[in-house]
């Protein structure tokens, strides 16, 4: 069962002092408690924005909005064209966390670019992360190589998990890879089960994205939901239609509960599943390059300011409808 219930109590302080040699103020003393209480289906989710959509702003506006639109923590994004450049990680995260942490949010996760557990890079970002209270992250995608079978590329990607989660177990942080729908490894969920094979199940799992699952696994997205689920550490949410533009198809993003997502079998399954993890509530429609990531917008903030409660609001309905 993913209730983490370990590292909910162990990050009820942080373990040392921050890389820059303070103790950041108005740390919470619980940064996140998972969707709900053990055992209890009946209340709201606890829900972090991707900050992928708000990083036309800085840090404190950046948390003052999240805040302000009713999410209960930050998904952070601290990989290249982020709101945290990796090569800026000692300087510059412990300034987000404040922010996001003096507006009473969570700052439970981070989405990443690591990938490879020898990188000085990469090994510097999770021991800044995990000693500021950061209990998960999302790791960078992997890409099938040229010149090598499935199976062998698989095989590789096998030990680059293992040799991550032996990374993240000594430093008590939990990585996750994200099912993405298209030509990336993991793709499928049957894939992305094999991959997770040899590393180890408390330190490493999946991001679950059911817009994804939807658009690779068709009519048998529950197949996979059923297999991945005892992995699955953090929820990623968005929804999505299959539409044709100029004779091709194509996957168009749209509001919550606007496309092809069952959000009510799919919560209810969650239910079923116990599985309680963190939400982090995605963007991807047309809101003036906000869906992109972009450092300005071409539309007014208070829009996908909007937009972002409304999905909020749904989400939570569905949730109770479930």
């Amino acid at each position: 069962m993913n209730t983490e219930k370990n590292k909910q109590s162990r990050r009820k302080f942080i373990r040392g002092s921050v890389i820059a040699g303070t103790l950041l103020p108005f740390m919470p003393t619980d940064l996140y408690s998972g969707i709900l209480s053990a055992d209890d289906t009946s209340g709201p989710l606890k829900v972090s924005v991707f900050s992928k959509h708000l990083q036309f702003l800085n840090y404190k506006d950046m948390a003052d909005a999240a805040a302000g639109i009713g999410f209960d923590g930050v998904d952070l994004t601290v990989r290249p064209n982020g709101h945290v450049l990796p090569e800026r990680v000692e300087v510059d995260l412990p300034k987000a966390i404040e922010a996001i942490h003096k507006v009473g949010l969570a700052s439970a996760m981070i989405t990443t670019a690591v990938q490879d557990a020898n990188d000085p890079v990469d090994r510097k970002l999770l021991e800044t992360a995990s000693a500021l209270g950061v209990e998960y992250y999302r790791m960078n995608w992997l890409k099938y190589p040229q010149g090598k079978s499935i199976p062998e590329a698989i095989d590789q990607f096998k030990q680059t998990l293992k040799d991550l989660s032996f990374l993240n177990k000594k430093l008590n942080i939990t990585g996750c890879y994200q099912n993405h729908s298209g030509n990336l490894a993991g793709a499928s969920i049957w894939e992305l089960w094999e991959i997770l094979k040899n590393a180890d199940q408390q330190n490493m799992g999946v991001q679950y994205d059911i817009r994804h699952a939807v658009v690779e696994g068709g009519m048998s997205w529950k197949n996979g939901l059923s297999l991945i689920h005892p992995h699955i550490k953090i929820l990623a949410i968005k929804d999505c239609v299959w539409t044709k533009r100029n004779g091709t198809w194509i996957v168009e993003n749209v509001p919550l509960g606007e496309g092809m997502v069952d959000f009510k079998a799919y919560f209810k399954l969650l239910k079923e599943f116990k599985i309680q993890v963190p939400v982090s509530l995605h963007y991807e429609y047309p809101m003036g390059g906000a869906e992109h990531g972009a450092s300005s917008i071409s539309t007014n903030k208070q829009i996908v300011f909007a937009n972002m409660k409304r999905d909020l609001i749904k989400l939570q309905q569905l949730w109770q409808e479930a």
